[in-house]
C-alpha cells in the first residue's frame, strides 16, 4: 500500500461539528481518487482513507436519509 503525503493538505471539519468538541470529522479534499478522514480532536492520530467514489456514494446517503437516525 502506496503512502500519502499529508502535510500539505486542508482539512475541512464536518458542517455538523460544534465547538463543544462533539462528533468532529475532517476529511480533505486534495485527491481526485480517494478522501482522507480524519478526527478533528485527534489531528496528529490516524487518518483512513476511502475511495473517492465509495465516500461520494456515502455522503449522497447520509443527505438523503438512507442511513436512518
Amino acid at each position: 500500500m502506496r503512502s500519502l503525503d499529508l502535510t500539505a493538505v486542508t482539512w475541512h471539519k464536518s458542517s455538523y461539528s460544534n465547538q463543544d468538541g462533539g462528533q468532529c470529522l475532517e476529511v480533505a479534499a486534495d485527491f481526485t481518487a480517494v478522501v482522507p478522514v480524519r478526527d478533528s480532536k485527534n489531528p496528529d492520530g490516524p487518518v483512513l482513507t476511502f475511495a473517492a467514489h465509495g465516500w461520494s456514494s456515502f455522503v449522497s446517503a447520509l443527505r438523503n436519509g438512507e442511513l436512518g437516525a
